[in-house]
């Protein structure tokens, strides 16, 4: 299957309303309703989670396609596995299919494959699976598709804590001394800028443990589209609302104008 061609600058148009040299450059996104989809139709929960990586490559895709530099998708929690184990057991196999059929084309779109969070809890053949995956596209230089796979938010920031302890134990750093910039470099995603736009799919209102450090400036975007049915349409509708807020940090609408 052909790479996706890049998209060509043009006028705003109601096909492809993003303004191109205004894309965010960090995307995450919260895939959420796959069982509800699912169940919408009669099925089980598995159904929805394999018609939702269709919509897991149509996005990134399509994101890398825009400029996008980024995109995180939360892909497994650590609340995950609690579900049922059946459930659980089906996702595993479900995701280790998913690295083995898509490794190749990440490499035709030249998409580099990152993952954070509890990667020593998965089994065996999935490290294994996303190790050579990872392996066979760090060349890559068109955007990172970085994977949440058993991640927490909490998890993160307690392990940032944990290595910035170890500092100050070992007289590296004062208590005193430590800033949010110390945190944020013991992080997980330690290499990659904080996400300009966080997307909900299905309609919930809650980050649910997700990039918990990191989302305190995103822009949010909640849709009530479950998961299987959010294709580069529903990307570019969440990114063109993006592109109409104004970005303050804190400070004020003049202050802003005053410095562009």
């Amino acid at each position: 299957m052909q790479a996706v061609k890049p998209l060509v600058a043009q006028p705003h148009q109601s096909t492809d309303p993003v303004i191109l040299d205004k894309v965010p450059t960090h995307v995450a996104i919260i895939m959420d309703g796959n069982g509800r989809w699912a169940n919408k139709r009669g099925g089980v929960r598995i159904m929805g989670h394999k018609a939702g990586v269709d919509s897991v490559r149509e996005v990134t895709e399509t994101c890398a396609e825009i400029g996008v530099k980024y995109l995180t998708l939360y892909a497994f929690s650590t609340e995950n596995w609690n579900r049922p184990k059946t459930e659980v057991n089906a996702l595993m196999r479900l995701l280790i299919r998913a690295l083995k059929n898509e490794t190749s084309r990440l490499n035709k779109n030249n998409i580099r494959l990152l993952a954070i969070g509890q990667i020593d809890r998965l089994p065996d053949d999935i490290r294994s699976e996303l190790k050579e995956a990872i392996e066979s596209t760090k060349n890559n230089d068109r955007m990172m598709l970085c994977l949440a796979l058993s991640y927490s938010g909490r998890w993160d920031i307690t392990e940032a804590m944990k290595k910035v302890a170890e500092k100050v134990k070992s007289g590296e750093i004062e208590p005193c001394d430590i800033t949010d910039s110390h945190i944020s470099s013991n992080l997980s995603t330690a290499n990659i800028p904080d996400p300009d736009l966080i997307i909900r799919t299905s309609g919930e209102y809650r980050i649910s443990n997700f990039l918990l450090w990191q989302l305190a400036y995103s822009e949010l975007v909640i849709t009530d589209t479950y998961w299987p049915d959010f294709r580069r349409s529903d990307i570019l509708k969440a990114i063109e609302s993006y592109q109409r807020r104004e970005r303050r940090f804190g400070k004020t609408s003049e202050q802003i104008q005053h410095s562009s």
